[in-house]
C-alpha cells in the first residue's frame, strides 16, 4: 500500500513540475516589472503550500520504502529512489529557492533565465522518480 502512496505522490510532482517548467516558470517574464514583487510573493506562498507537504511526504516514504523495501523490488532501486529525491530536495535548497529569494525584489531577466535552465535538473530528475515509480508497479503486478 505505501508503494502506491508513494507513487502516487510522484505522479503528482511529475505533474506539477512539468507544468511549472513548460507552462509557468516562462511566463515570469510576462508579468510586468511594476506588479512583478508582488506576484514572487503569492507565487512563493501558493505554490509552498502545494508542493511542501507533496515533496515532504514523497520523501518520508521514499525513506520508508528504502528500510523496508517490498521483496519484489530489487534493493538498489529502492535506493536509487531515495538517492533521486534527495538531489531534488538539493537542487530546491541550493538552486531554485534561492533564486526565488533573488527575483523576489525586482525581475531580472538573467536570473529568470538560470531559474528557467536550473529547474530542467529537478524535471528531469521527477521523470526518472516517475519512470522509476512505474517500473516498480509492473513489478508487482
Amino acid at each position: 500500500m505505501l508503494l502506491l502512496v508513494h507513487a502516487a505522490l510522484t505522479f503528482m510532482l511529475v505533474g506539477l513540475i512539468l507544468m511549472v517548467q513548460w507552462v509557468h516558470y516562462p511566463l515570469f517574464a510576462q508579468v510586468g516589472a511594476a506588479t512583478w514583487p508582488a506576484y514572487e510573493r503569492e507565487h512563493q506562498n501558493r505554490i509552498t503550500f502545494l508542493v511542501g507537504p507533496l515533496m515532504l511526504a514523497e520523501l518520508l516514504s521514499a525513506a520508508w520504502l528504502t528500510l523496508h523495501p517490498p521483496p519484489a523490488l530489487p534493493s538498489w532501486s529502492v535506493w536509487l529512489g531515495l538517492v533521486l529525491t534527495l538531489l531534488i530536495w538539493v537542487s530546491t535548497a541550493l538552486v531554485q529557492s534561492p533564486l526565488h529569494g533573488r527575483l523576489s525584489a525586482a525581475f531580472d531577466a538573467r536570473l529568470h533565465r538560470q531559474l528557467v535552465v536550473g529547474n530542467w535538473f529537478r524535471t528531469l530528475v521527477w521523470l526518472l522518480r516517475g519512470g522509476l515509480c512505474l517500473w516498480w508497479l509492473t513489478l508487482l503486478l
